[in-house]
């Protein structure tokens, strides 16, 4: 393993975590659900798991929101 690369589990947590404070209705075992298939993309999970997410919520982001 890479000293730089996160284990999946934290990696998923932080994912989470993240689609958490966009979709803050939605079960929380879904988001976590979401973030391990994103964590399973080779593309995403080079990614830190906030920028992951934010790259996955480009589409549903308000062009003055935040990612």
């Amino acid at each position: 393993m890479d000293d730089q690369e996160i284990p999946t589990d934290i990696w998923v947590f932080y994912c989470a975590k993240r689609l958490k404070q966009h979709w803050r209705t939605v079960d929380p075992e879904q988001l976590e659900e979401l973030a391990a298939d994103l964590a399973g993309d080779a593309s995403l999970r080079a990614l830190s798991p906030i920028a992951a997410a934010a790259l996955f919520l480009e589409p549903v982001m308000l062009p003055d929101e935040p990612a």
